[in-house]
């Protein structure tokens, strides 16, 4: 299964980071991984990180955090961020 989809949380120690295959199936856990797209909350470093991803050759795409908000189903916590900006991206 090919990811297609990485949603991105950052935070100032970790990064949590989620990815989907075409049929939205978690299946990431890969330490290096071809060129997909990447949704990630605009912040600060987010336009750092962006610019290092797409160099990477990643298709990164910045959202604000309320249109994130919508996709989080439960609690809080960066892998749930994580995974709700990968499916606000798709």
């Amino acid at each position: 299964m090919q990811v297609t989809t990485i949603g991105i949380d950052l935070a100032k120690n970790v990064f949590r980071v989620h990815g989907v295959d075409a049929n939205d199936k978690v299946v990431f856990n890969k330490p290096k991984l071809a060129p997909c797209l990447i949704g990630m909350e605009a912040c600060a470093s987010a336009h750092y990180w962006a610019r290092e991803l797409k160099k990477l050759g990643h298709n990164v795409r910045l959202m604000p955090a309320k249109d994130v908000m919508a996709y989080v189903k439960r609690g809080k916590n960066d892998a749930i961020d994580a995974a709700a900006c990968c499916e606000a991206v798709g």
